[in-house]
């Protein structure tokens, strides 16, 4: 059976693929593996744009019933298959949820802390750092589970699926609570103000060729309002943000001299005003025009310098796109593998529609990111290799002699992780 990821970029065939139910399956089908020569990946829902997820070997698809879900106090122990959709929508009914949450709920809970997403806010740190415990089944088939004390945790919470198949996690979560979301249209020149200012959550959509920026600013509430219509949730998510952006793009690939025009007037309208709802509802949009995407991550200070720089590699190279730069910010962790290790960061996400051309603008903006010190988000694509990603990201020999103790053989090496960790 094939194998594609969600972007179409990456298309594999594994040798045979397990759906595990639990955690005696995934141990019986890598020590199967292991008795066959073969390498061993955990599928996870295809959103990574890089080959980090795709099956060499044997793909195993982790467990995800929700009778696996067990909440005990502010901890939640998870299926790792399971959607953070699911997920969040199971921890709502029990009165929790998570501090923070990415802007995709489609994602697999362990495919989504394993390539390091992250939300925004300036007091937030990435999703892995919410990982209090671990149970992951290792290369000679035993099963091991991590506590919050443990060296094997504290390094490999964001792991790209190269120590094993992790079978269930367990979260931190807070009381369920509401976001005050408020979206307006700002002054391409008071953007990033935006991001220096007292919100919870914050982030920046600029459209290349466009003179305003589309902010959004989500804060914890008790209030009960306003809402959205269900009429003006489907406007805005489904025909503005989905079905109108994709025509919106088609027009634009047909007549690129009207792609300046065309994002002038979506970011002018890409804003929802100002609504209330569950936190997971806030945080999270349904993306269904698909598209590529490369982020990279630099020091919270040298946002501005960034921000100018990716505005100049889309004058230059992005004269027929018509997806925004996204811009956020995250707090500093000590997860080796994580963008923001050792340092406050803000990220700045560039994407072009799927099947488009996006080599020079990616390759002008991963340039521009690199000079500033930038480490790249490494489910999403970019062109470091090993050498040049240990060089300047100084987390990464910490998590490779991980890997080397836990697996020697490569058992769950595959040939994007071999690309970026040797």
């Amino acid at each position: 059976m094939g194998w594609r990821n969600w972007a179409g970029t990456q298309h594999a065939r594994p040798a045979r693929t397990v759906v595990a139910g639990d955690v005696a399956a995934v141990a019986e089908a890598v020590t199967a593996a292991g008795r066959d020569g073969l390498r061993v990946t955990a599928l996870g829902s295809g959103h990574s744009f890089t080959g980090v997820g795709t099956p060499d070997g044997v793909a195993i698809v982790a467990p995800s019933d929700p009778g696996l879900l067990a909440i005990d106090g502010d901890l939640a122990t998870v299926p790792a298959g399971m959607t953070l959709r699911t997920l969040d929508e199971l921890l709502w009914h029990h009165g929790r949820a998570l501090a923070n949450l990415g802007d995709i709920d489609a994602q697999t809970v362990a495919g989504a802390i394993s390539t390091g997403t992250h939300g925004t806010g300036t007091h937030h740190p990435g999703l892995a750092a919410q990982v209090r415990g671990m149970e992951i089944v290792l290369a000679d088939g035993s099963v091991a589970r991590w506590g919050a004390g443990s060296d094997e945790l504290r390094t490999g919470r964001i792991g790209l699926g190269a120590l094993g198949v992790v079978t269930s996690l367990t979260l931190a979560t807070v009381p369920a609570f509401h976001l005050h979301a408020v979206e307006e249209t700002l002054p391409l020149d008071a953007a990033l103000d935006v991001l220096d200012g007292p919100d919870d959550h914050a982030e920046l959509y600029w459209f290349p060729h466009a003179d305003v920026v589309t902010a959004k600013r989500n804060n914890r509430t008790t209030a009960d309002g306003p809402h959205r219509s269900r009429a003006a949730e489907w406007l805005g998510d489904e025909l503005l943000g989905n079905a109108g952006f994709a025509a919106l793009c088609r027009i634009g690939e047909s007549a690129p001299r009207v792609v300046p025009a065309l994002n002038r007037f979506a970011a002018a309208r890409f804003a929802a005003g100002e609504y209330v709802d569950r936190s997971y509802r806030v945080f999270t949009s349904p993306r269904r025009v698909r598209f590529v995407e490369m982020e990279y991550a630099v020091a919270r200070e040298a946002l501005p310098e960034a921000f100018a720089a990716v505005r100049q590699a889309a004058q230059r190279h992005a004269q027929e796109v018509t997806f925004p730069v996204e811009v956020r910010i995250a707090a500093g962790d000590d997860i080796p593998l994580s963008t923001a290790y050792r340092r406050d960061s803000a990220y700045l996400a560039v994407h072009v529609r799927r099947g488009r051309p996006h080599e020079a603008y990616f390759a002008a903006v991963e340039d521009a990111m690199l000079a500033l010190d930038g480490r790249p988000h490494l489910g999403k694509l970019h062109g470091l290799d090993a050498a040049a990603l240990r060089e300047r990201h100084p987390g990464v020999a910490r998590f490779t002699t991980l890997r080397d103790r836990l697996d020697p053989e490569r058992r769950f090496a595959n040939a994007y992780r071999e690309r970026v960790l040797g």
